[in-house]
């Protein structure tokens, strides 16, 4: 199982999943903003079972509601185009984390960083 790869999006903005990692994300996708000027890649799965009940939180905890609003703001959520492995990214995804065309994506636990491929520390 792969823990990095590299991509270059096509021009309708559409990112290919590697095969060896596809069913990973058979329940489909979860795009957000990341910490930092870069994007998070969730599994539906994960973000619906391990992000989702971490955000729920203390409703007066300032911290819950600034990942809150840090992660949902823009998020995407779309299913694998299963004869590719493709989703497209929203160009506002794309600009928040200045990602033009080739993207480096790498594991972080349970979920992906996507990054600029300019701008990645390698």
């Amino acid at each position: 199982m792969s823990d990095y790869f590299e991509r270059r999006l096509d021009d309708k903005r559409r990112l290919t999943i590697p095969a060896d990692i596809r069913t990973e994300f058979a329940s489909g996708v979860v795009v957000t903003r990341g910490f930092g000027n870069y994007l998070h890649l969730y599994p539906k799965d994960v973000w619906d079972q391990t992000v989702e009940p971490a955000l729920r939180g203390d409703i007066l905890d300032e911290q819950i509601a600034d990942k809150n609003v840090k992660l949902r703001m823009g998020k995407i959520e779309s299913s694998l185009d299963l004869k590719q492995g493709r989703f497209t990214l929203e160009n506002h995804l794309l600009e928040y984390g200045n990602i033009k065309k080739d993207i480096v994506a790498v594991r972080a636990g349970q979920y992906w960083r996507i990054v600029a491929a300019e701008s990645a520390e390698l």
